[in-house]
């Protein structure tokens, strides 16, 4: 492993094939987006709260041990798979479990007086939207269309919140397409966007770059062949490298890993062979 000179673009793998990148995918929460920055915060207390009332439950130690774990392995997948595994541990533990779409609307209306703030104070034009995104994003999206690549934007969340909270954030302009999750879960996933680019514009794998801070998006570019940048983010600092996503990052065949996108013009004369 190594750096590229003078900066933190880690390189994982240094035999990718550069210089042929024609459309570029982007996650959005914890990737581009802040403003859903704490959630773990909000979803691990409720789950562990839900289970306390099953009938064999553990201590209340031992179950935020559980709920942290299946939360932070189902990170980057669709929120609603979450839930299912939380409907599994209730069943578990002798509980009768409501559907897996009752705890996540239950979650959402959590995390929402979480974030409501943020989202109105971008809206008003109080909060800046640079302060709401992880540095360098916009720049970066601006230098890819300079070349004429082509970007979408899919996420794990909801499709109305991703729409409304990209819209805040000035963001659409950038993106062919946004997609995010659906109720019909089954119908939507990062790997059939994935394959949907590449089937829709007859390309290969080298043509594709994705750029996220979960596992998902990563195995699944990898997958068909396309280049994976990790992007090793700390949302509450916004600066340097969260080492537990590096880790998982480099676990699910990240190519690269960057804290952020500030020194995208480094990473970019890279990945386009410009250097």
């Amino acid at each position: 492993m190594r750096f590229l000179n003078d900066t933190r673009i880690e390189v994982i793998n240094p035999h990718i094939q550069r210089g042929h990148i024609r459309h570029a995918l982007f996650d959005f929460d914890g990737t581009i987006s802040l403003i859903r920055e704490g959630w773990q915060g909000v979803m691990i207390p409720m789950m562990v709260e839900i289970l306390l009332e099953t009938p064999r439950h553990e201590s209340e130690e031992e179950l935020c041990a559980v709920v942290t774990e299946f939360v932070d392995r189902l990170t980057g997948k669709q929120t609603i798979y979450q839930m299912i595994q939380l409907c599994d541990e209730m069943r578990q533990r002798g509980g009768e479990p409501l559907a897996p779409l009752e705890y996540k609307w239950m979650y959402l209306d959590r995390l929402w007086e979480r974030i409501k703030g943020r989202v109105a104070g971008l809206k008003s034009g109080e909060i800046e939207p640079a302060e709401m995104m992880v540095p360098g994003a916009v720049p970066m999206l601006e230098a890819l269309r300079d070349r004429g690549v082509i970007c979408y934007l899919a996420s794990g969340t909801d499709e109305g919140y991703v729409l409304d909270e990209a819209a805040a954030l000035g963001l659409p302009p950038y993106f062919a397409h946004i997609y995010g999750a659906l109720d019909d879960y089954q119908n939507y996933s990062k790997r059939m966007v994935i394959e949907r680019i590449l089937d829709e514009n007859r390309m290969s794998g080298p043509e594709l770059v994705t750029f996220g801070d979960g596992y998902v998006e990563i195995e699944d570019t990898k997958s068909v062949g396309g280049i994976a940048v990790g992007v090793a983010s700390d949302e509450a600092n916004r600066r340097g490298i969260n080492e537990w996503k590096r880790e998982r990052l480099i676990q699910a065949g990240a190519d690269l890993i960057i804290p952020d996108f500030r020194q995208h013009e480094r990473l970019l004369a890279y990945l386009f062979a410009e250097d």
